[in-house]
């Protein structure tokens, strides 16, 4: 059964989706907050998120720009602005599909079947050197050894491979990896990437040369030896 997370500050949305989707074979997770959202992603798999745009604190458009940072899980937006212009949006903030409310239950259906048909179709692997990240799977290898990542140490990484030599600082990890309100300190960052290099170490793949502190501000992927 693929995992659905369905993100709409609205209950009655919420069960109406849950409602709609859950008789074809999909398990749905309901999440009243793009925080709330961002938080579950960083730690867990899903197969696709239905996203709705209007909501208090977080919209949705800066939800997906936040999942995308860590995450090609597919994504479509769900609105009540059907602007030529509030589309576009959505789609530059790395979002795969857009639906306007109302929508046809068989429409809705269709257009989640096909996002991740074609997501699915596709290779969602990382690779560097040897080193692989399988999104789907949340699967890490180097050469032929299996490397065994948490899901944060796993979001992190695919982190630092999507952007490589750009120095992200701790405060921004934290944000996106564990969401904006965490009272989670900087050493929890450190102790994280001092995992990651360490497991990395030992399944043969040069770590230090690349995993590198920016100090006084943070970490970067270096893409040079």
């Amino acid at each position: 059964m693929k995992t659905v997370v369905l993100v709409d500050d609205e209950q009655r949305m919420l069960d109406l989706l849950e409602l709609y989707i859950k008789p074809h074979g999909y398990t749905c997770l309901k999440m009243k907050s793009g925080l709330e959202a961002l938080q579950f992603l960083a730690r867990e798999h899903a197969d696709i998120v239905l996203l709705d745009v209007m909501m208090p604190e977080m919209d949705g458009w800066e939800t997906c720009e936040r999942i995308r940072a860590f995450s090609s899980i597919p994504i479509i937006m769900l609105t009540a602005r059907d602007a030529a212009q509030e589309m576009v949006k959505g789609l530059k903030k790395g979002a795969d599909d857009y639906i306007t409310k109302p929508f046809h239950e068989d429409v809705l259906l269709a257009r989640i079947e096909a996002v991740t048909r074609r997501v699915h179709n596709q290779d969602d692997s990382l690779t560097f050197r040897g080193l692989k990240l399988n999104e789907s799977a949340y699967e890490a290898h180097y050469d032929t050894k299996t490397i065994p990542l948490t899901p944060k140490e796993f979001s992190l990484l695919c982190l630092f491979l999507k952007s490589p030599d750009q120095v992200y600082s701790r405060d921004h990890l934290l944000s996106t990896i564990w969401g904006f309100k965490t009272d989670t300190e900087d050493r929890t960052i450190d102790s994280h990437i001092r995992n990651i290099r360490e497991k990395l170490r030992h399944a043969g793949f040069p770590a230090d040369q690349h995993l590198k502190t920016v100090w006084g501000i943070g970490y970067k992927w270096s893409s040079v030896d």
